[in-house]
């Protein structure tokens, strides 16, 4: 879906998304990004900007066998809206041995780099995002269903995350950063 708006002064601005239409039973499938597709939080972020792959090896192949089997991928990160761009950009840009991530929904957080920043970093705090967020995904679907069919991420806010969330207890993994 593409939007195109323009304003007299501001001039013309272009707004795209994604629009994804899944039936009220499908299983969705939840991952962090950062730490858990790529090697780590930090240079995850940092190394896809100098050019440098920095991406959990096997990933890509572990996913698609996943979504081939019949789930649907959500990527659920912490990185502000202002980096939804460059993280969609990152996500189809992998290429792992000719094997690519599922496409998925991309869920960021709403607020500015700073903010986001701040309760990731200094705070340390990314579950209050992801829970909430979380929430909002599964008020798409009956009240009755719930849609988590599994969870993956690197820390304990994403187990908390998902644990807020009634993720199936033995369907949540934490990747180990060795």
């Amino acid at each position: 879906l593409v939007h195109v708006h323009t304003i007299l002064f501001q001039g013309t601005s272009i707004a795209k998304c994604h629009i994804f239409l899944w039936r009220h039973t499908d299983k969705l499938v939840i991952s962090d990004i950062d730490g858990t597709i790529t090697k780590s939080d930090v240079m995850g972020h940092l190394m896809y900007f100098v050019g440098r792959d920095w991406t959990q090896k096997g990933v890509a192949a572990l996913y698609t066998k996943i979504q081939q089997n019949g789930y649907k991928f959500v990527y659920l990160t912490s990185r502000s809206i202002g980096q939804v761009a460059a993280t969609k950009k990152y996500l189809t840009g992998i290429n792992q041995d000719g094997v690519r991530l599922p496409h998925g929904a991309v869920v960021t957080s709403p607020d500015r780099l700073f903010a986001a920043f701040t309760r990731e970093v200094i705070l340390r705090r990314p579950q209050e995002f992801k829970i909430k967020a979380l929430q909002d995904v599964r008020s798409a679907f009956p009240a009755d269903h719930n849609p988590f069919y599994a969870g993956f991420g690197n820390r304990d806010s994403d187990v908390i995350a998902y644990n807020a969330n009634d993720f199936p207890a033995g369907r949540i993994f934490i990747i180990n950063p060795n």
